[in-house]
């Protein structure tokens, strides 16, 4: 029996010694990169924050009507979502690290002069202009390329998590925005979200780097079949080589009834209640900083149900997933007039939840089905596909500006979002199957 065990410690030895054995693997730099891209995603978001907490004190120091705020919102998001494609095509130029740096600094410089403005014009140019180019540079298109060439496992679930980061800023900011806002005026908020959009970039700059190659590695989860996306060629126009994915992107009827379903899905969040939700709530007798709590609720809601979208996304074709979102979504809009109140009533928690889980999911199942259909130029059409978002997002925070100032209520606008998210369920099915396999 002694002999036995001393054969069997004898045998175990060698495994007991074995560093490959004994040692983890380490941390792959994907997984760096993805968190600072997270980071980076939630600094962006913080100005995201600012204009429906602003709407109200704008109109009271200024005068200047709601439509008028809300056309230098529209310009903001359209902006946004223009300047997506042109970003993925300078981050293919000159790297993720240096457009995205050059963003935020953008961000930080268009929030922080709008404690001097005094006409309408300049916060259109700075509130509009400056920073929708600013953000346009991140947000979606960042996401798409980090994804694209950081991940070959885990693309669904990665982009569910960024795309949450959006989410987690406006969790974050806006009660403190509203807070801010409420104790010491506008102005304060504004100089906070400078402040923290330049804090994120050191972190940028130190952590982030523009393809696994960079660093002698391959993207996380990298096979023989899939290798993940070749590094990005330096040769070229960046707006040439968006307008070109453009071109070639429009042939297919797959790319516009994306990007038809998706502006839809701009004009139902973004555009509508990210803008109005907190004036609609203070019509009813809601006091402000409540309601912007509760839309920061939304956005706690939203980052469990995009993670779980980039989850479902990885197993469950994307465009069922997007019919029942776009579905889901617009019946709660049109539920949203009849439970509006002075007090926050049980039905109200209800869809701030079933709202909140629903409100970007359309995300992950969105870029999946741009990589299906586009391959190595997904990212840049992609941005296209974001800017239609963008638009249909101005177009829903000017037009419902115009309703309330027209006819004393947001009730059209709320109902008018529901019918069209109806419609962008159907133009998800119609979405066809990719037969041919799209080289990534």
């Amino acid at each position: 029996m002694t002999d036995d065990l001393a054969v069997n410690a004898a045998d175990a030895e060698p495994f007991a010694d074995d560093p490959a054995r004994r040692r983890r693997p380490p941390l792959h730099r994907a997984w760096i990169v993805a968190i600072v891209g997270f980071v980076t995603l939630i600094g962006a978001a913080g100005f995201r924050s600012v204009p429906s907490v602003l709407i109200d004190p704008l109109h009271q120091e200024f005068g200047w009507s709601r439509a008028t705020i809300g056309f230098a919102v529209s310009v903001n998001l359209v902006l946004f979502g223009l300047f997506s494609p042109f970003a993925a095509a300078l981050m293919d130029r000159f790297g993720i690290r240096r457009v995205v740096a050059i963003a935020l600094t953008l961000v930080a410089l268009g929030s922080g002069l709008t404690v001097f403005m005094t006409q309408p014009w300049q916060l259109i140019l700075l509130w509009g202009v400056v920073v929708g180019i600013g953000t346009g540079s991140m947000s979606m298109a960042l996401v798409a390329t980090l994804v694209n060439r950081w991940f070959v496992a885990r693309r669904g679930l990665v982009s569910g998590v960024l795309t949450a980061a959006g989410a987690t800023g406006q969790l974050v900011f806006l009660p403190l925005i509203a807070i801010l806002a409420d104790r010491y005026g506008w102005r304060t908020p504004a100089l906070v979200v400078a402040a923290v959009a330049l804090a994120v970039v050191p972190l940028v700059m130190l952590f982030v780097r523009d393809h696994p190659h960079d660093v002698g590695l391959q993207a996380y989860g990298a096979t023989s079949d899939d290798p993940g996306l070749p590094a990005p060629n330096p040769v070229g126009n960046a707006a040439t080589q968006a307008l070109s994915a453009l071109r070639d992107a429009a042939k297919t009827r797959a790319f516009w009834l994306l990007a038809g379903g998706f502006a839809i899905c701009g004009a139902s969040t973004n555009g509508l209640v990210g803008t109005h939700f907190v004036p609609a709530a203070h019509d009813h007798g809601m006091p402000t900083t409540m309601a912007a709590s509760l839309l920061a609720l939304i956005g706690l809601f939203d980052i469990a149900g995009t993670i779980f979208s980039g989850w479902l996304t990885d197993r469950v074709d994307g465009r069922l997933l997007l019919v029942g979102y776009y579905s889901l979504r617009g019946l709660s809009l049109m539920l949203l007039p009849s439970l509006l109140g002075p007090t926050v009533q049980p039905t109200m928690w209800f869809f701030i939840l079933f709202y909140g889980l629903d409100w970007i999911a359309t995300v992950p199942p969105t870029v999946a089905l741009c990589r299906e259909w586009f391959g190595i130029s997904a990212p840049v059409v992609f941005g296209w596909v974001f800017a239609s978002h963008q638009i249909g997002a101005a177009i829903a925070a000017t037009g419902a500006g115009a309703v309330r100032d027209f006819t004393g209520t947001y009730s059209l606008a709320w109902f008018t979002a529901g019918g069209l998210c109806l419609l962008a369920a159907g133009l998800s099915w119609a979405i066809p199957r990719r037969r041919t396999p799209v080289p990534a």
